[in-house]
């Protein structure tokens, strides 16, 4: 059977650096961060001081719905991103595309943790008759592929991966599947968490992987030796993937083409990555030959980049596993630098940012690098984005779960 092209022709994201795509990458262009002190709750009793919070969100901006009550953060995250994107793809549902042929693969790492600790609260003040008749819905962590359905039509498939930091890399990758397979014509794929909240943030504060360092311009510093911890960020971003018979025939902007896809396990542990990491370099090299490409071929790496001492290490020694020499001359960034890690949509903003920086010929960097550690040797772009013609890009994603995954997109041309 011969298998469909697929390729990206829209983009929406709700980020900590900006309520749309367009303000994401031009915030990003600036080298500024996304991360600052806590506000949404009261602090004070935790050792974690910053997170990557999005600003002045309201739904309302971008649908007249008046249910929104009925959704968790997350899905209205998602749920604005999911509009955002077809907008941008210029897609009209029953004229472009049949409702029936485009479908949605949205992916969460935690869900409406949000409102499970207010339904929590509820029920310990009054029992059940104190509980929100939405609070199942609202928890539910396919809930926001459900309400992007139903904001939008689609009347495909409708998948939601829950796979922690690789969730919306499995979504992007399961919709190329049903795509390059004929199941569907087009489809919306990607991820979104709200998860910063007490419990979430306490949570991994006590496994201690999370940043303790108060100041926001230093607390995220992958590869960085003094490196302590992520800094968990919230939003939601969604893709518009199609055949590229499909694009060329609506005259489409097509950002890239995706050509490989792979995704594995280590079996290793439930939260460190296999030392040498394994995983990634299976995962890498097997999206690679998947694409058909060779490691001289490969122009930029999106690094998983968590600013954690085994990943970051790890990692590393997974890329030079995987491209020996080569792996000191391809540049690497780490964008979780000015996003923080917005976990479940962390890896579609970073499918994004890729594409964004493939578009423009331009590295963003890996910010807050100011004391190298030895073991991580490679070239990040430290501090200032740089010039440099992509027209291929690799992207990994790498979760809690022992989970790996990789995603490779080359450049269209006409």
């Amino acid at each position: 059977m011969m298998m469909k092209r697929v390729v990206i022709t829209g983009m929406g994201a709700v980020t900590p650096l900006g309520n749309t795509m367009e303000e994401t990458w031009r915030t990003a262009c600036e080298g500024k961060t996304g991360i600052g002190h806590i506000t949404h709750f009261d602090c004070t009793d935790l050792p974690a001081k910053t997170a990557a919070e999005v600003k002045n969100f309201n739904l309302k901006e971008y649908t007249s719905s008046k249910k929104h009550h009925h959704m968790d953060r997350f899905t209205q995250f998602g749920v604005a991103a999911a509009i955002m994107a077809i907008e941008d793809a210029g897609v009209v549902i029953g004229k472009d595309v049949e409702a029936e042929q485009i479908g949605v693969s949205f992916g969460t790492a935690i869900g409406g943790v949000e409102s499970f600790e207010k339904a929590v609260h509820s029920f310990d003040r009054g029992g059940y008759k104190k509980l929100s008749p939405f609070a199942t819905s609202l928890i539910m962590p396919n809930m926001a592929a459900c309400q992007i359905s139903i904001a939008l039509g689609t009347k495909g498939a409708n998948n939601c991966s829950v796979m922690a930091c690789v969730s919306s890399a499995n979504c992007i990758g399961d919709a190329f599947h049903i795509i390059q397979r004929g199941d569907a014509e087009c489809m919306l794929a990607g991820g979104g968490d709200a998860s910063l909240t007490p419990l979430s943030i306490g949570s991994f504060c006590s496994m201690r992987a999370i940043s303790t360092n108060p100041d926001p311009a230093t607390a995220c510093r992958p590869f960085d030796l003094d490196r302590n911890g992520i800094v968990m960020g919230e939003g939601a971003g969604v893709i518009v993937m199609e055949t590229y018979e499909s694009a060329l025939r609506r005259n489409a902007h097509i950002y890239g083409e995706i050509v490989g896809f792979s995704s594995v396990s280590d079996a290793y542990h439930v939260t460190s990555p296999a030392p040498g990491s394994e995983g990634a370099v299976r995962a890498m090299a097997r999206a690679l030959a998947q694409a058909e490409m060779t490691i001289a071929e490969v122009d930029y790496i999106n690094a998983h980049g968590t600013s954690t001492k085994y990943n970051d290490q790890f990692e590393t020694e997974a890329v030079k596993t995987v491209f020996g020499e080569r792996a000191y001359h391809i540049p690497i960034s780490s964008t979780k630098s000015m996003t923080g890690h917005m976990m479940g949509a962390s890896s579609v903003v970073e499918t994004m940012l890729t594409l964004k920086m493939m578009e423009n010929s331009l590295i963003l960097p890996t910010l807050g690098l100011q004391n190298p550690d030895p073991l991580c040797d490679l070239d990040y772009v430290p501090h200032t984005a740089k010039t440099a013609s992509i027209d291929v890009a690799l992207s990994n994603s790498l979760g809690f779960g022992s989970h790996n995954s990789a995603l490779v997109f080359k450049k269209v041309n006409h």
